[in-house]
């Protein structure tokens, strides 16, 4: 899998082949290799790959173009639950936050976009809701307070700030 994941890596963009990865392709791959991992089959290989992603995400800030340091996708900003295969910054900040990363200077954006989109209640609210079918309602609606991103949300900002 991670050898697999390496060699195929492109821009969903582009019909030629790029040297990195979609951020949506990363958090779906690095979660998959920290679970089988966690499940007893850690290799040097496999461990060598999931900190090459992390490390991807990390150089980027959590959503910064490396070339120009622009902010890639404006609604990474925004956080939805169930996340299905899309990205945002909360849910790579709480993969990092699962596999135990130590948080460092890199994230500071990152975390400062989470406690922004507090809302006054104290609780964060559903930005975005993907277009993929679920049988079951999740979330009340988006603007609505929820339970799952204030959760996300919650758990990462303890995570960052017992860390310093």
């Amino acid at each position: 899998m991670a050898a697999g994941t390496a060699k195929h890596r492109h821009s969903s963009r582009r019909s030629v082949p790029s040297r990195r990865s979609s951020f949506h392709t990363t958090i779906c791959v690095l979660e998959g290799l920290l679970e089988y991992e966690r499940a007893g089959r850690k290799s040097a290989a496999i461990t060598k790959a999931r900190k090459r992603a992390e490390n991807y995400l990390l150089e980027r800030r959590m959503f910064r173009s490396l070339r120009t340091g622009e902010v890639i996708d404006k609604r990474w900003l925004r956080f939805s639950f169930p996340p299905f295969w899309h990205y945002d910054v909360l849910r790579g900040l709480d993969y990092l936050r699962i596999a135990g990363i130590k948080p460092d200077s890199r994230l500071s954006e990152a975390i400062e976009i989470v406690i922004k989109r507090r809302h006054q209640n104290g609780r964060w609210p559903l930005n975005h809701l993907h277009p993929e079918y679920i049988p079951l309602e999740m979330e009340t609606g988006v603007g609505s307070a929820s339970r799952w991103n204030t959760l996300r949300a919650l758990r990462v900002l303890r995570w960052y700030e017992n860390s310093r």
